[in-house]
């Protein structure tokens, strides 16, 4: 079995991965689907891997995930090299950097992180938002090249850095807590309808699980996908929730919402991980963004 990866084969099975059929990809490469699904199958023989799903949309295998990854970062090497060789000083291009981020990140402090790309207008980004909890998962699978992410652990072939932590605050209108909060919270909590991001925020769960020894927040929930729509369905007394500080310090000041747990909050650790490349544009990126969390974030 031979063990090269060929550069033309693994992009051909990046083309597939990112436009879903065979045929989309053909038409991409300018070649026939015939000539696709022979590529694949001849980098599966040299892998000794299934590589894709033969599926709608298709979808790569666990080891089609690591060629991709490979295959993704060989070509962001190869456009570095390119730019530093003066290569592409006309008619190129920008960078294109696809970063996975957290709702709530992306809605303070990430975007402020941005603004120093504006000197470097050759450097774009693709921002993926995903649960923090999960968008290692795009990064396993070679989807993005950084993400915010709450995980420590490094996924293979990455760099961790800490970035700091998120503050979140247990609030609700003061006619909610009066009616549904006004006790003992370890009783009254898993009881009384709550706010929820979507159904992969486990956030209100773990701070009521802590509080109960196990219990999670009640049944009665609302999904609200959006973070000025999260804090606005807190204060339209819909359920308590968790809100970030920083979206709730008008909304204390005026008297809409209140601390029903004066003093307690909740801190979520993130953290930075990237791909483990020497890559100008994704160093400037990282930089901008430690700056800028260093500021926003809890240390």
């Amino acid at each position: 079995m031979k063990t090269e990866l060929p550069y033309d084969l693994v992009r051909t099975l990046l083309a597939v991965v990112d436009e879903g059929t065979f045929d989309a990809a053909a038409a991409a490469l300018h070649v026939t689907p015939s000539a696709v699904s022979q590529r694949i199958k001849a980098l599966e023989q040299r892998t000794g891997r299934v590589l894709l799903t033969r599926s709608k949309p298709v979808r790569p295998t666990e080891s089609g995930q690591i060629v991709v990854r490979f295959g993704r970062q060989l070509a962001r090497l190869e456009g570095d090299a390119r730019s530093a060789l003066g290569m592409d000083a006309e008619g190129a291009g920008p960078s294109w950097l696809p970063i996975a981020v957290n709702a709530d990140s992306l809605a303070t402090w990430f975007v402020p992180a941005l603004a120093a790309l504006t000197r470097e207008a050759r450097i774009h980004v693709d921002l993926r938002r995903e649960d923090e909890a999960h968008t290692t998962t795009l990064l396993r699978a070679g989807e993005v090249m950084a993400a915010v992410t709450s995980s420590p652990d490094p996924v293979a072939g990455c760099s961790v850095r800490r970035l700091g932590a998120m503050e979140y605050l247990p609030l609700a209108t003061p006619e909610f807590a009066a009616r549904w909060l006004d006790g003992d919270p370890a009783r009254l909590l898993p009881l009384a309808p709550v706010v929820v991001f979507d159904r992969r925020d486990d956030l209100q769960d773990a701070f009521v699980r802590e509080l109960t020894g196990g219990q999670p927040a009640s049944a009665l929930r609302h999904f609200v996908p959006s973070c000025e729509g999260f804090t606005d369905a807190v204060t339209a007394g819909l359920g308590w929730g968790l809100v970030p500080r920083s979206h709730a310090t008008a909304r204390l000041g005026c008297g809409a919402l209140v601390e029903f747990l004066p003093g307690r909050t909740v801190e979520v650790p993130l953290y930075w991980q990237q791909w483990r490349l020497d890559s100008p544009a994704l160093a400037t990126v990282a930089a901008a963004v430690a700056a800028q969390a260093a500021r926003a974030l809890l240390p």
